[in-house]
């Protein structure tokens, strides 16, 4: 008697084995047909689009159908994560999800694997509907079957909430870095009423003690005040339109000039506070240099204890006034004060990547492709000096060597160089302008060497934050009825939340 054969042998399709799922009505499972991906649906297929064969269903990967898959399994829609620690996964090409999967599955990390900020999707010609279903599909390839979430990354108008919204993003960060040093008076208050809520008081907490003077209140409010306005307005329009949908909140101040001092952290979460808004990570601009794609630079003054001195200050007033996670912006390959924040945040963490992904996809072409690798460092090499300018980089371009001068071997090695790094991240868009085609046609046929290169580079990323939240630090709605609340005492009341 002969073996039934299976679906793959008598289409000729490859299946992803983790994609296989039932409804018990419908089954579903992900495919690849001469060299594309396919959706297969065998069973009634209602909403589906593609072409029957035999009894399937075979759909591509379209944002129709992408949309009827996420009506069957309600494990492919983004859901808010809370205070666990968790990591953004940036992905400029929409093929990354599933290296990032790799990465987190078992690490205790909850991931975000649909983020991308306004500008990126501007440089990548991507809509954010686009980047949400290129990370269904990634989900789906891998069989990801717990929470996830999905970050409209570096939100700056309501324009963009509304389109963000529309798509089903459910954690928002909101950038108001236009409006820093802008402050005019009245949009938190005035002058004398400022005084009236900061001068004079003591704000004690965790051993750390915090006082305003006239000089620290007003640099204070010249520097955030019209940014905290700004943020009211967008939060505003993000409770009226996602209305009694849960979401999540992110306060970024960290693109700006200059440091956010502890004090100043403390001002805009009272503030904040005070204007009802809820969050749930901020992202402040910590000390030193937090350049694209490359490890932490310490201040010249005090160097990595100065930072740690400072991070301690902003991790115990994140507990104290939330608690909420410190977020990590421009958090890829901070190798070196990742051990840092895990110990001062204890779980109240947010590490937030994007080029870093980009960055090992350029690994594996130059693994795979030598010769498109040496086309791509050449195009990147002529316009770093243009594309750097949105940037906070140092890297010299003449550091970086003529791709003609390297033999293959040495091609993958760029990646650890620190010049070649910057110059190769900040010029992602215009690779994409030239290259974007073959560069993805290029991973897709080599998708297991990506995926590779994603895992090894995130679990490196991941490991330091693999630690358990104190029950104590969740919020009064998520955690048990007897926990104890956090107190802060200052000189004229006690406040408890």
């Amino acid at each position: 008697m002969n073996k039934p054969k299976s679906i793959s042998e008598l289409s000729g399709l490859f299946i992803y084995p983790r994609s296989v799922t039932s409804t018990g009505k419908e089954d579903f499972f992900l495919a690849r047909r001469e060299g594309r991906k396919v959706l297969g649906v065998v069973g009634k297929a209602a909403g589906f689009v593609g072409e029957r064969q035999g009894k399937m269903l075979l759909c591509p990967l379209t944002a129709e159908n992408a949309a009827a898959l996420r009506r069957r399994l309600p494990w492919l829609w983004p859901h808010p994560l809370g205070l666990v620690p968790s990591v953004g996964c940036g992905d400029r090409l929409g093929l990354a999800t599933p290296g990032h999967i790799r990465a987190v599955r078992g690490s205790g990390i909850a991931p975000i694997f649909c983020q991308q900020s306004m500008r990126e999707n501007a440089r990548t010609g991507r809509t954010p509907q686009q980047v949400m279903d290129d990370a269904l599909w990634g989900i789906f390839q891998e069989g990801w079957r717990e929470p996830w979430g999905a970050d409209a990354d570096h939100l700056k108008t309501i324009d963009d909430i509304d389109r963000c919204a529309a798509a089903g993003y459910t954690f928002f960060t909101i950038d108001p870095g236009d409006y820093v040093g802008k402050w005019g008076n009245g949009e938190i208050g005035h002058w004398e009423e400022l005084k009236g809520r900061y001068l004079g008081r003591r704000f004690e907490i965790e051993g750390f003690v915090f006082e305003f003077d006239e000089r620290t209140l007003r640099r204070a409010a010249a520097k955030y005040g019209a940014a905290i306005a700004h943020t009211v307005r967008m939060y505003r329009r993000l409770t009226a339109v996602m209305r009694r949908q849960s979401f999540e909140l992110e306060v970024s101040v960290d693109e700006t000039e200059t440091p956010t001092t502890p004090l100043e952290h403390l001002f805009i979460a009272l503030e904040l506070q005070r204007q009802e808004v809820r969050w749930v990570s901020l992202a402040p601009r910590y000390l030193g240099r937090f350049e694209k794609g490359v490890d932490y630079i310490p201040p010249p003054e005090g160097g990595l204890d100065a930072f740690d001195a400072d991070l301690a200050r902003h991790a115990a007033i994140a507990r104290a006034l939330g608690p909420y996670k410190l977020s990590i912006h421009s958090g890829s390959d901070k190798f070196s004060v990742y051990p840092l924040f895990a110990r001062h945040t204890a779980g109240l963490v947010h590490l937030k990547t994007a080029g870093t992904s980009y960055l090992e996809a350029l690994r594996a072409i130059a693994g795979v492709d030598p010769a498109f690798f040496r086309d791509i460092l050449a195009l990147a090499r002529q316009r770093y000096e243009t594309d750097r300018a949105t940037y906070h980089v140092s890297a010299q371009v003449e550091r970086v060597p003529p791709p003609e001068t390297l033999p293959d071997a040495d091609l993958p090695g760029l990646l650890d160089q620190f010049d070649a790094r910057e110059v190769l991240h900040v010029t992602f868009g215009s690779v994409l302008d030239r290259y974007g085609e073959r560069l993805r046609a290029t991973l897709e046929a080599h998708e297991e060497a990506h995926y590779a290169a994603l895992e090894a580079h995130f679990r490196r990323h991941l490991a330091p934050f693999g630690v358990s939240v104190d029950p104590k630090l969740l919020p009064l709605d998520h955690s048990p009825a007897d926990q104890t609340r956090t107190v802060v005492r200052f000189e004229h009341k006690i406040w408890i939340y």
